[in-house]
């Protein structure tokens, strides 16, 4: 358990700061490990750090001479400091790690990008198991495989999957309401055992010769399907040969797209950084069960720290909130490897080794790790300074005092002010800032269907009051400076209106309308208190705006259509309290559709075989009351 050391708080800080301030701290530290943190006049947290023995650690920071720009710059402006004692440097580093991603210290090596990554999860709580991409916590009973690298990974390895062993991807209602076999069925993805072609038991084969093969046993697979094939047409059951012939290819298929296969590697990610001109590229591959599962690239903040630094409080911030594999295999040695592999084997709760190879098989992956990460860096910069390109471009267009950090972009989409919702999207020198979209549905119970100013006007309410609760002092990089309204000067004026009421009066904005014939090129930007301009047909700062409003319409739509989506599959007999699965199957079975229940009279629901006397009472109430 950590607990506060006596002189931390920032409420009180040092006269002095820089390192005559954190000396004074010296004498009422001792020696226990732990975490401190350097704050400035203003009580931000510029860094935070762990420590073996404190005192010690902090002792090097308390003189004024030999330190790298960074640190020197850090220790200037630190006008506080703030120390958590801990039993272990185990937990410091822990703590260390969850302190980082909660606060983003400007001079902390920061992970930008830590979403979840997919597993494929095999259901367990049901006859006829599942086979689906998950992403979150582990909590449907079930064998999860993965992680994969990208959505788009896990989709094609399913796709194979399905052709291969024929599991249902259907949800379990989908499967419990089914009267005749679907599409995957019809196209050879599917067994059907919703509809009784397959038997539990010969299911139960194909999920277990699934599972070996996620498991990295696909040779055994294979052979298996091969022999079962030679079988079927030594027979002459030539239907039987050809389909285990197109499930063997379908297993050849993902094999080949995998492309790195190691066979002395069962279960590890590779990581591998590659550091130019203070940027930084970290590439980590997954390999589990002897297959490459995919690789992902990372643009950690740098701070300008060291690769060894870089590369550790990656590891830290990576796995926080992920299940480490048994070995890490590393481009670069870090500075701590034995506590960090302590730390990795606490959170897993068994035995995580870290390697930094010089030869053999593993080396070879960490070169080709590298490699990419090398590549993806050279991609990486050439587009970020396109983008300060457009960026500098928009400003000296739109007149502004400075190239814009952060650009938000709204829209709207509806049908005729039905399944209403509101988009945000944000881009920035990095480009497209995807992990920062948001979503609103629309909620505002006296909207009139259609009305675009209040949808708005509920969208930025609920966006800038959020800001204004949790960052009201700007500190971190979520407020804009810029905002992009899709609209001219009444949509403009609105807006200003709306961000006037919030107390909010200091960001740009610029409503872009279409323009003459509502053309593409033709668009015309206005600003408060300005006459309407335009930009020349092929200016790159034109076609920068309309790819910002394209991508914002592109995600209203999006979400719309899955809004909407929803909403149509919503079944009326979900509705109904006391109906489930097997019921619903016996009615929709009976009548045909859920419009012939709703349509039924008493008699005709009583005579549904499952269906009691008070139940069909019940389904009639549900949808004849207040007729």
């Amino acid at each position: 358990m950590s607990e506060e050391h006596a002189p931390t708080s920032p409420k009180t800080p040092s006269a002095v700061a820089g390192y005559e301030c954190i000396k004074s701290y010296l004498k009422v530290l001792d020696n226990s490990p732990g975490v401190y943190r350097m704050l400035d006049a203003q009580n931000r947290v510029l860094y935070v750090g762990k420590a073996r023995a404190l005192k010690k650690r902090v002792s090097s920071y308390a003189k004024p001479t030999g330190h790298t720009p960074r640190i020197a710059r850090m220790i200037s402006e630190t006008a506080s400091m703030m120390f958590l004692t801990t039993k272990t440097e185990t937990e410091a580093l822990l703590l260390e790690q969850n302190l980082i991603k909660q606060l983003k210290p400007k001079f902390n090596v920061l992970l930008r990008d830590d979403k979840s990554f997919p597993n494929i999860l095999v259901t367990k709580a049901h006859d006829f198991p599942q086979i689906k991409k998950h992403r979150g916590a582990k909590r449907e009973k079930g064998d999860y495989y993965g992680p994969f690298a990208s959505a788009g990974a896990v989709n094609r390895t399913l796709n194979q999957l399905q052709r291969a062993f024929l599991l249902r991807d259907c949800t379990d209602s989908n499967f419990e309401s089914r009267t005749r076999p679907c599409l995957q069925y019809q196209i050879k993805r599917c067994s059907g055992p919703c509809v009784g072609h397959i038997s539990k038991d010969d299911y139960a084969r194909l999920v277990a010769d699934a599972e070996r093969f996620l498991k990295g046993q696909s040779t055994h697979v294979q052979e298996q399907l091969a022999d079962q094939m030679t079988q079927a047409s030594e027979a002459m059951e030539f239907e039987r040969a050809a389909a285990l012939r197109d499930r063997i290819r379908a297993l050849t298929q993902v094999q080949s797209a995998q492309g790195i296969n190691p066979q002395t590697v069962k279960e590890a990610d590779v990581i591998a950084l590659h550091l130019e001109h203070g940027q930084a590229c970290v590439q980590v591959f997954f390999i589990r069960a002897n297959q490459n599962w995919g690789n992902r690239d990372f643009y950690p903040k740098t701070a300008n720290a060291a690769e060894a630094e870089i590369l550790e409080a990656f590891l830290g911030q990576f796995y926080q909130d992920k299940e480490p594999p048994r070995q890490i295999i590393l481009s670069h040695a870090i500075e701590d490897p034995d506590l960090m592999a302590a730390a990795l084997t606490e959170k897993a709760n068994r035995k995580v080794t870290l390697l930094n190879p010089l030869r053999g098989e593993k080396h070879e992956l960490v070169t080709s790790a590298l490699r990419n990460a090398r590549e993806s860096l050279a991609r990486k910069m050439s587009e970020t300074a396109n983008q300060a390109k457009l960026l500098k471009g928009l400003a000296d267009a739109l007149d502004l005092p400075e190239p814009p950090t952060r650009i938000e972009v709204y829209d709207n989409s509806h049908i005729q002010g039905t399944n209403a919702v509101g988009a945000m999207i944000a881009a920035g020198p990095d480009g497209f800032l995807k992990s920062q979209y948001r979503k609103f549905n629309i909620q505002g119970p006296d909207l009139t269907p259609g009305d675009d100013f209040g949808m708005m006007k509920e969208v930025l309410t609920r966006r800038f009051k959020r800001l204004l609760k949790e960052d009201p002092d700007r500190e971190n990089d979520m407020w804009p400076d810029l905002l992009l309204i899709d609209g001219g000067a009444g949509q403009v004026s609105a807006v200003r209106q709306i961000m006037r009421d919030l107390g909010v009066e200091d960001i740009a904005m610029v409503g872009v309308a279409k323009g003459v014939d509502r053309d593409a090129g033709k668009e015309e930007f206005h600003r408060t208190g300005r006459a309407p301009m335009a930009l020349r047909h092929n200016d790159p700062v034109l076609y920068f705006v309309q790819r910002l409003r394209d991508e914002a319409h592109r995600f209203a739509i999006g979400t719309h259509r899955a809004k909407r989506a929803k909403s149509a599959m919503k079944n009326p007999l979900d509705e109904i309290e006391g109906i489930g699965p097997k019921r619903k199957k016996a009615l929709l079975a009976h009548f045909g559709s859920a419009k012939a229940v709703a349509r039924a009279n008493l008699a005709d629901l009583k005579a549904v075989e499952g269906v009691s006397e008070a139940m069909a009472q019940t389904v009639y109430d549900h949808f004849h009351t207040g007729a």
